[in-house]
């Protein structure tokens, strides 16, 4: 993705509480406080457990299956994951110099999770933090017309499969077989085009805006931004561009009607997230306890080796919380 300054807390942001553990129990903290947890993940949209000095995959998933959480698999990736157990992963597989702008976790999945974990196995060098804003606040912080135009047309994914960045056919849908990824599409809203040398083309139409089912509350919930072709690095741009001609990028973003989104568009969603973006910096041990619903969440660039597992947890169809347009 772009380049970016050194994260600084934006104007609106409110960092995530901070909640002590206890090193060494995972699963009965996690359980004996479940309740406590989860009320304030509903109040604040982000937690920040420190102190359980998290070590492995394993005490994560823990902590996930402590809170009740009924894991999500992981489907239709924009980049290799290494698989641990059910519902665990490491981080996405992306260039260290490179940041991942605000997203809300796989909102472009049919069924998404709303419960996402995040921890530091080993902290980087430098760099490397992660920020959390808030959708309910990003949504009101947009211009009226352009949140009336997503909410009314929800937002379209189109991505090509076999070129030189992204996850493979096979990481993405778990198979390579054209059969089992075609009926895999057609269950889950989205068209598949094979080209023939192999490639695959897909477009999903999803909500741009849902309603939180806790409370009701409108929230910005996609990746317009992060997957647009107008938040790669320019060079990174141009290349694929030259190689792949303009409508074979990995993945763009447009608007659900089939529009391009224009560059101005996503410089705007940038800069709203920006002021709405309070940034952590990781300590081993950590954990991140995210509402994927309403808490997007971001990586800034790194120097060093830093190991992130993630769970994912509690599925969700976005589809079924989208509001009424108004």
């Amino acid at each position: 993705m772009t380049s970016s300054t050194p994260l600084r807390p934006g104007r609106r942001a409110t960092a995530p509480p901070t909640v002590p553990a206890p090193p060494g129990t995972p699963f009965s903290w996690a359980s004996g406080h479940r309740d406590e947890l989860r009320a304030a993940l509903a109040e604040h949209g982000a937690v920040l457990v420190r102190g359980l000095d998290l070590r492995d995959a394993g005490q994560v998933g823990a902590v996930a299956g402590g809170l009740g959480g009924v894991p999500a698999a992981e489907r239709e990736a924009f980049a290799a994951r290494t698989v641990h157990r059910e519902g665990v992963y490491s981080s996405a597989a992306w260039p260290p110099q490179q940041p991942m702008c605000m997203h809300h976790e796989l909102s472009y999945l049919q069924d998404c999770p709303g419960l996402l974990l995040i921890a530091c196995l080993t902290a980087a060098d430098a760099g490397g933090e992660t920020g959390t804003a808030d959708g309910s606040a990003v949504l009101a912080a947009l211009p009226e017309d352009l949140v009336r135009r997503f909410e009314t047309e929800g937002w379209l994914l189109t991505r090509t499969y076999g070129a030189d960045i992204g996850a493979t056919v096979e990481q993405s849908f778990g198979t390579g077989d054209p059969a089992a990824v075609d009926a895999y599409c057609r269950a889950h809203g989205i068209t598949a085009e094979w080209g023939p040398d192999g490639s695959l083309r897909t477009r999903q139409r999803r909500a741009a805006v849902i309603r939180h089912p806790a409370d009701g509350r409108r929230c910005w919930f996609n990746q317009i931004a992060f997957l647009s072709r107008w938040t790669l690095d320019p060079e990174v741009r141009e290349y694929l561009t030259d190689v792949h001609g303009p409508d074979a990028l990995p993945f763009d973003t447009r608007y659900g009607g089939g529009d391009p989104v224009d560059e101005e568009t996503v410089r705007l969603l940038n800069e709203v997230y920006a002021e709405h973006t309070a940034p952590h910096s990781w300590r081993a041990g950590d954990l991140l306890i995210l509402d994927n619903l309403r808490t997007a969440h971001s990586r800034e660039p790194y120097q060093g080796s830093r190991d992130m597992v993630v769970a994912m947890a509690d599925p969700v169809r976005p589809s079924a919380l989208a509001p009424t347009p108004r």
